[in-house]
């Protein structure tokens, strides 16, 4: 059997493979990251990689998995250990080296409580996904009727949401006298840390009026827009990697070339020099937040659902389809009137990038990744886009359309009569109101529409109505590549 990739075996990597040319041992965990899944892996800890090649020492990671401990599983036995293969016209590999312990909090929530309360952290980030949050996503409020939060305020000590994590550890800093830590939220949240912050107030405040009014006024949650494409690690990965560093990974980390984070600076804690490794710190995230939202992560999101439709397994395959890349650019287009456009920023290049990005036929990007959870995803990224057009007085039908492809997504069969696994949060729900209105447009449409934790007051717009219910009618009647071009 190939040897394992870990600490002792790194002297055996090829002479082109990248590696950590610091010495781990000497690092400090400056942050802990909650949700160690593939994207923090291909994004943050990359940058923190850097920083720590550079020479400071400060800035090690503890991660940790809050539900499964898979990850854990895979990257303890390789001491943290992973290979980012970026795939793209050429090949190129790394070990990153950033990420020392992996803990699994349901194993051992008593050593992530420790973890997130030694002196030496200053930042807590997380990659947890929209969901995890417990938050209504039409209000933009804490879910306080969410299993997690009601357990969690039942069991302050051994909680299960990321709020309940996170209170937790901040009321035990405060009353051993430990400074706050910054929370960066690096999910596709609107306004990430603004809402982070008002959740974690709130639900604290929950907790004891008095650790509410300290989240309130002494921690820092800067906004953070993230953007690369990560697909999902498959078994064909697993094996390419091997070959390569002649050493058995047993989670390898597939992305593409491109990589951006833009972060707002505000870490009173004090936070690496991640600007010095290609990271922009800027006042004001929020143009380029509803950027990569409503043109990225809503043409994403409309190539998932119709090409799961259609039977398109990977959103490269669906952008060879003209038809369905058509309709991916005019979603794009659609947006743009939407956007506060700052200087410097290139809303048709970034276009053009996008579509360039979603062609790469390296990246098996799978549709059926992208489109779970849409009761999560829909309202920042197609729900807002909407609402604004409506306000400036312009049609939303190719919005429309998107959230039409989710309505037939979610009963569950394509267009072709196979079966789809739909993971949702509200899956139950869905399910329910899809048996009970069937496959006709005019019963499924407005009532779907009518589910206001996702939809809100949007769903009651007579506009919106009439344009989805047309737009599910024509994929029902002309199938999906008939439907984006009518």
């Amino acid at each position: 059997m190939v040897d394992r990739l870990c600490e002792a075996t790194l002297a055996r990597l090829p002479a082109g493979v990248a590696r950590p040319g610091y010495d781990r041992s000497a690092l400090r965990p400056g942050i802990v990251h909650l949700g160690v899944g593939a994207f923090h892996r291909a994004h943050q800890a990359v940058y923190t990689d850097a920083v720590l090649a550079a020479g400071d020492g400060r800035w090690g990671i503890t991660a940790a998995s809050l539900r499964s401990p898979d990850t854990r599983d895979a990257l303890a036995p390789q001491d943290g250990l992973y290979a980012l293969n970026i795939r793209g016209e050429a090949d190129q590999l790394a070990v990153i080296g950033s990420i020392g312990r992996v803990l699994a909090a349901p194993d051992d929530p008593a050593a992530l409580l420790d973890a997130l309360c030694a002196p030496t952290v200053a930042i807590v980030s997380l990659t947890v996904t929209e969901k995890a949050y417990c938050r209504d996503p039409a209000s933009g409020a804490l879910d306080e009727a969410h299993p997690d939060i009601l357990h969690d305020l039942s069991h302050p000590q051994a909680p299960r949401s990321a709020l309940g994590w996170l209170a937790a550890a901040i009321a035990r800093r405060r009353a051993e006298g430990l400074p706050a830590f910054t929370v960066l939220c690096c999910d596709n949240l609107p306004a990430n840390g603004r809402t982070l912050h008002r959740l974690l107030a709130r639900f604290a405040q929950l907790r004891s009026p008095g650790l509410g009014a300290f989240v309130e006024h002494e921690v820092a949650c800067p906004d953070t827009m993230v953007d690369r494409i990560v697909p999902a690690t498959t078994d064909e990965d697993r094996t390419r990697v091997a070959a390569a560093l002649g050493l058995r990974d047993a989670w390898p980390v597939i992305a593409e070339p491109f990589t951006q984070w833009v972060v707002a600076d505000r870490f009173p804690a004090g936070r690496p020099a991640w600007e010095d490794v290609g990271v922009t710190l800027v006042a004001d995230v929020a143009p380029f937040e509803a950027m990569k939202l409503r043109m990225l992560n809503a043409s994403h999101s409309a190539l998932a659902y119709l090409g799961c439709l259609a039977g398109v397994e990977t959103v490269a395959e669906a952008m060879g389809d003209p038809a369905l890349a058509g309709f991916a650019g005019r979603v794009m287009e659609d947006a743009a009137p939407t956007l506060t456009v700052q200087p410097g920023m290139d809303v048709t290049g970034y276009k053009q990038a996008l579509l360039a990005r979603f062609r790469n036929p390296a990246l098996r990007h799978r549709t059926a990744q992208i489109a779970m959870d849409g009761s999560q995803k829909l309202p920042q990224r197609v729900l807002g886009t909407m609402r604004d057009r409506l306000a400036l007085g312009l049609p939303v039908d190719a919005h429309a359309l998107v959230v039409a492809g989710w309505m037939r997504y979610v009963t569950g069969v394509d267009e072709h009569g196979k079966s789809m696994d739909v993971q949702d949060p509200a899956a139950p729900d869905l399910a329910a109101v899809v048996q009970a209105a069937g496959p006709v447009p005019d019963r499924l449409a407005p009532a779907l529409l009518d589910m206001r934790p996702i939809f809100g007051a949007l769903g009651q717009d007579p506009r919106v109505r009439t344009a989805v219910t047309a737009a599910l009618a024509r994929l029902y009647t002309l199938g999906t590549r008939q439907a984006v071009q009518a």
